[in-house]
């Protein structure tokens, strides 16, 4: 899995508020620079907004599709303005908004649920066309155990609470280094 430093998760974090001023046609900050060669790292990444602990916006690749900076780009827009769950981000907003990324690790199939570690592990459960993810702060974040976790999970993919148990429902789990600017002290 990809490790970034605290300088290099404050570049992200910038990176991303920059991106979506600059989308709501505000004035962006300096932009920061990526020659680290982590930078060129393919890993999926999330874009999670909140406004005063509340979710407002989560969007993310779950498999590494472009450079981690161009991902964060991509996802930042996506998580302001194109969640179904929200209306776009407006400008008022952005400045109420605590941005937190999450840096995922390659996704492993799990064989038995034991493997699964609440807090460490985020979860995938996909039965046919339905499919679910959740990053792994949630179920620390909702205070779940690993059941509830595991209900949630299927309850995102729109399956039944008990699919996880049942033959052909797949489950798989990584794990994520998530940092965000009220931890690093980024918020005025």
């Amino acid at each position: 899995m990809v490790e970034l430093n605290k300088e290099q998760q404050i570049k992200l974090l910038k990176l991303a508020r920059n991106t979506i001023a600059d989308a709501l046609g505000m004035p962006a900050g300096e932009k920061p620079e990526f020659s680290d060669p982590v930078f060129e790292e393919k890993c999926g990444a999330f874009v999670t907004l909140h406004i005063r602990g509340r979710l407002r916006g989560c969007i993310g690749y779950i498999k590494g599709v472009k450079n981690i900076p161009e991902t964060i780009i991509d996802m930042a827009k996506a998580s302001a303005f194109q969640d179904p769950r929200f209306p776009p981000l407006g400008k008022d907003e952005l400045e109420r908004a605590d941005i937190e990324i999450s840096v995922l690790s390659p996704i492993e199939t799990v064989e038995s649920v034991s493997e699964i570690k609440v807090g460490r592990d985020g979860l995938i459960i996909s039965r046919g066309v339905n499919s679910g993810l959740l990053l792994p702060q949630v179920p620390t974040e909702q205070g779940w155990d690993l059941d509830t976790f595991l209900v949630n999970t299927c309850y995102k993919a729109g399956l039944p609470g008990n699919a996880w148990q049942q033959k052909g429902t797949k489950i798989e789990k990584f794990s994520a280094q998530v940092f965000g600017e009220k931890e690093l002290g980024m918020l005025q």
